[in-house]
């Protein structure tokens, strides 16, 4: 299982790489997609709107179940990738083969970058998950 060690990582299984000019893309790990299994179809109404840490800003659905995504530090969600989306891309499967690579779900402006601090690094994602 991968925890690249660039990342920072939620307790709720979201992962943020950190770019330039407060902007930060944020996935979900590559347990959470082993739990979840399968992926078939992923939603993000929220482009556009700005969110406060730990607000829910979209669904993945897999074959068993839906789990909700919940932002990792607040910001605006400025882009929900296109290969995800069904009316463009629709690869939600992505997420299971390149969960930090090309199955990257929203781009979003930070507006409080000292919430990434709260993160945890790739060490302790990994003690979490045991």
């Amino acid at each position: 299982m991968s925890v690249p060690a660039e990342l920072k990582y939620s307790k709720e299984h979201e992962w943020v790489k950190v770019g330039d000019d407060n902007v930060i893309h944020v996935g979900i790990t590559d347990f959470a997609q082993g739990e979840l299994g399968e992926l078939v179809y992923v939603e993000v109404e929220s482009v556009g709107e700005t969110l406060s840490k730990d607000e829910v800003f979209g669904t993945v659905e897999a074959v068993k179940t839906t789990s909700d995504l919940f932002m990792p530090v607040s910001g605006k969600i400025l882009a929900f990738n296109p290969k995800l989306d069904e009316s463009e891309g629709d690869e939600p499967t992505l997420i299971n083969s390149d969960p930090y690579g090309d199955g990257w779900v929203v781009k979003i402006e930070l507006t409080d970058p000292s919430e990434l601090e709260e993160l945890l690094s790739a060490e302790a994602y990994r003690e979490l998950i045991g």
